[in-house]
């Protein structure tokens, strides 16, 4: 799905954000100027497997990776706990999350269906904190509900759950990093 001028961001990155942030923030090469490397999408299911049977824990986890995969285009991947935690209730080599890790034409697809349609239709959403971009300029957004995404019926999904959205880009710092980001077209607040 292209977003509304039907250029894709691809596109967009080339042709508008390598001259914007050569001009702003003085690079010389346009290969110097910062990109978007990958986008790691994370989920984790043990609050909804504990105290299941194998069965009904397939079950989530089935779920989970069937939306995850409709979202993202690309199947997910099952990880497991690397040790045994009594207090979670979590054995070691049991399923406890999914990770799918998108690039190129994949990335910026899931990207462009992220910030024009996922992000304004979640529920109270007020734009993305400056303070979730780290100090390497990588952002990490919290999707609270899944069913935002225009792939999901929300009468036909099992549940809804949450997942984390990881930018990884190549900026160097937190300000290269956010402008990149503005310039993409993430809706991210002034002050925050």
């Amino acid at each position: 799905m292209q977003s509304k001028n039907m250029t894709s961001l691809q596109e967009k990155y080339k042709k508008e954000v390598i001259p914007a942030m050569m001009e702003k923030l003085g690079y010389t090469n346009p290969m110097a100027v910062p990109k978007i490397e990958k986008v790691v999408v994370n989920n984790s299911f043990g609050r909804l497997i504990s105290g299941k049977t194998s069965k009904e824990q397939e079950k989530v986890w089935k779920s989970i990776s069937d939306d995850l995969t409709l979202i993202t285009g690309q199947k997910s991947v099952l990880t497991q706990a690397k040790k045994s935690i009594a207090g979670f209730k979590i054995r070691q080599g049991v399923f406890v999350g999914i990770k799918i890790t998108l690039r190129r034409k994949k990335m910026y697809d899931f990207l462009s269906r992220l910030i024009d349609i996922a992000l304004p239709r979640s529920r109270d959403f007020q734009g993305i904190k400056s303070s979730s971009v780290d100090k390497n300029g990588n952002l990490t957004i919290g999707i609270k509900e899944h069913i935002c995404f225009p792939e999901i019926a929300p009468e036909k999904s099992k549940f809804i759950f949450g997942f984390e959205v990881i930018v990884a880009t190549t900026a160097k710092t937190k300000e290269q990093g956010l402008e990149l980001l503005k310039l993409m077209g993430f809706p991210i607040k002034k002050n925050g």
